[in-house]
C-alpha cells in the first residue's frame, strides 16, 4: 500500500519539475527571441561623431559609475552597493583583454538597448539599460566612439558579491520578463521639439528614474516615467519628486530649476548628496538648450492621482513632550543654524537655501535632513557657482536627542509638515558611509 507522505512527496517533485522547466522556458524565450538591431547610419564626420558621444557620456555621468576613486577613468571597479549585495562596475576601456576594445558597435548597442553583454549574458539592472533603451542608435554609437578613443586601461573586472540567489544570473531572465521590455523613445508629437529633448534626456541617457522613483522587493522601478521619488536604499537618500505636483517641483519656475541642475544651487535648493556629484561631474556640462529642455520637461510631469502626505518618521509625542522637544530645537536653531538659514527658514539664496517648504528634506522619510545635519551638507563645485558655501558637520558636536530636536522643529516650523526625529533614528544613521 502507498504512504500518504510519498504521495506528498510525489506531488512536491512533479511542482519543483514544473518550475524548472518553466523557468527554463523564461530562460530561453528571454535568450533567444529577436533583438532589435537598430539601424547604423554612416558617419560621415568621426571627430564630430565622437564629441558628441563625449556629451552623451556626461550626459549619462558615466564616469562617476564606472571609475573608482583614485583610478583611472573609466576602468570600472567602483562598488554599488545594493540591497541584495555589491555589484562592482566594469571597465569599459578600449583595453583587449579587459574593457571593451574586442567589442564592435553592435554589442555596445544591444548591452544599451537589450541589457546583454557581448557574450549574450544578462546584464544586472545596476548597468540602467532600462533607461538607455530609449536612446537612439545614433546616440549610441557615437558613445561607443567615444570610449574606443579613450586610452585603454588593463584592469580586471571584479566580480559581484550578490548574495543566493541573486548571484545565480540565469534568474534575471524571470526580472526582464516581468519588469523590462526593450523600447526606443519615441517623441509625441502634440509636444514641441524642447519639450521632446527634455523628456528624450530624462528617460534616456539621464536615467533619472534610477534615483528619483520607488522601487519594489526585486529592484525594479515604480513608474518610472512619473519621477515621483523615492528613498535610495543602499545610500540612505531621499530623491525627492522632480513632477510638477505640490510635491514635486510644481512651485519652482523653470528658471529655478536649470539654475540647480546647472550650477548645483537656486533660490528654492541646493544640490547635496548624490545630486551634488551628479550636478558637478554631469549636468553642468550640458548645454543651456538642453538644461531648459529638461527643466520644461519636468514641469509638465502630471502630479500622481492622490499625493501622499510628506510626514513620517517618529510618532508625535505627548503635547508636553512635543513642546520640550520643540523648545530646545527651537534654542540649537537660534545657536547654530539662524545665521544662514534666517530666523524664518527663508535662507539667503543662492548661498543658504531655504528651510521653509524645502521639499527635499520633508519628504517620506528625513533621511536628507538627518544625514547633513549629521555630516554636513557640500554643493558641487560649478563653473557657475565655483567656490560655493558649504555647511559643517554638527554630529561631532550634538547628541542624537539634540539632532533630533533641532530637526523637529524645523519639519515643523515655517508651514513644514515633516513629522517628527528620534533619538533612534539619528543614531541609525550615524554610521552610514556617505558613499
Amino acid at each position: 500500500m502507498r504512504r500518504p507522505w510519498t504521495r506528498g512527496l510525489k506531488w512536491l517533485l512533479l511542482g519543483a519539475a514544473g518550475t524548472l522547466v518553466g523557468l527554463a522556458g523564461v530562460v530561453a524565450w528571454q535568450s533567444l527571441g529577436s533583438e532589435d538591431p537598430g539601424v547604423a547610419s554612416a558617419v560621415s564626420d568621426p571627430q564630430a561623431q565622437r564629441l558628441k558621444g563625449q556629451y552623451l557620456a556626461q550626459a549619462g555621468n558615466c564616469m562617476a559609475c564606472h571609475t573608482v576613486r583614485g583610478g583611472a577613468g573609466y576602468a570600472g571597479g567602483r562598488a554599488i552597493a545594493s540591497p541584495f549585495g555589491t555589484l562592482y562596475t566594469s571597465n569599459i576601456t578600449p583595453d583587449k583583454s579587459t574593457g571593451i576594445g574586442n567589442w564592435s558597435r553592435d554589442d555596445f548597442w544591444r548591452a544599451l538597448h537589450h541589457g546583454r553583454g557581448r557574450d549574450g549574458r544578462f546584464l544586472y539592472p545596476a548597468f540602467p539599460y532600462t533607461s538607455y533603451a530609449r536612446m537612439s542608435r545614433d546616440d549610441s554609437d557615437a558613445l561607443f566612439a567615444y570610449l574606443q578613443s579613450l586610452p585603454p586601461v588593463n584592469q580586471p573586472n571584479r566580480e559581484h558579491a550578490l548574495r543566493f540567489p541573486y548571484n545565480q544570473r540565469m534568474l534575471l531572465a524571470l526580472w526582464r520578463a516581468l519588469y523590462f521590455k526593450p523600447g526606443s523613445f519615441t517623441p509625441d508629437p502634440a509636444r514641441d521639439a524642447q519639450w521632446n529633448r527634455g523628456a528624450y534626456l530624462v528617460q534616456g541617457a539621464g536615467h533619472c528614474s534610477a534615483c528619483h522613483s520607488a522601487r519594489n522587493a526585486l529592484g525594479a522601478s515604480l513608474a518610472p516615467l512619473a519621477l515621483e521619488g523615492g528613498v535610495i536604499p543602499a545610500l540612505a537618500w531621499y530623491a525627492p519628486p522632480l513632477h510638477g505636483g505640490e510635491k514635486g517641483l510644481g512651485s519652482w519656475s523653470e528658471a529655478d530649476i536649470a539654475a540647480l541642475l546647472k550650477t548645483g544651487v537656486s533660490p528654492r535648493g541646493t544640490a547635496l548628496g548624490p545630486m551634488s556629484e551628479i550636478v558637478g561631474r554631469s549636468l553642468q556640462y550640458l548645454t543651456d538648450s538642453d538644461i531648459s529642455a529638461i527643466s520644461v520637461y519636468l514641469k509638465t510631469l502630471p502630479a500622481p492621482s492622490s499625493e501622499k502626505s510628506a510626514a513620517s518618521g517618529a510618532p508625535r509625542p505627548e503635547p508636553a513632550e512635543a513642546e520640550r522637544i520643540l523648545k530646545q530645537g527651537q534654542k540649537l536653531y537660534g545657536s547654530l543654524c539662524v545665521d544662514c538659514h534666517g530666523g524664518k527658514g527663508q535662507g539667503s539664496a543662492p548661498d543658504y537655501p531655504p528651510l521653509a517648504g524645502n521639499h527635499a528634506i520633508a519628504g517620506p522619510q528625513p533621511l536628507n535632513a538627518i544625514r547633513t545635519v549629521l555630516n554636513g551638507g557640500f554643493p558641487p563645485s560649478t563653473t557657475g557657482n565655483p567656490y560655493p558655501f558649504g555647511m559643517p558637520p554638527f554630529g561631532p558636536q550634538l547628541s542624537d536627542a539634540e539632532v533630533a530636536a533641532v530637526l523637529s522643529y524645523v519639519l515643523n516650523s515655517w508651514g513644514n509638515q515633516g513629522g517628527w526625529v528620534s533619538a533612534s533614528e539619528v543614531n541609525r544613521y550615524r554610521s552610514v558611509p556617505l558613499d
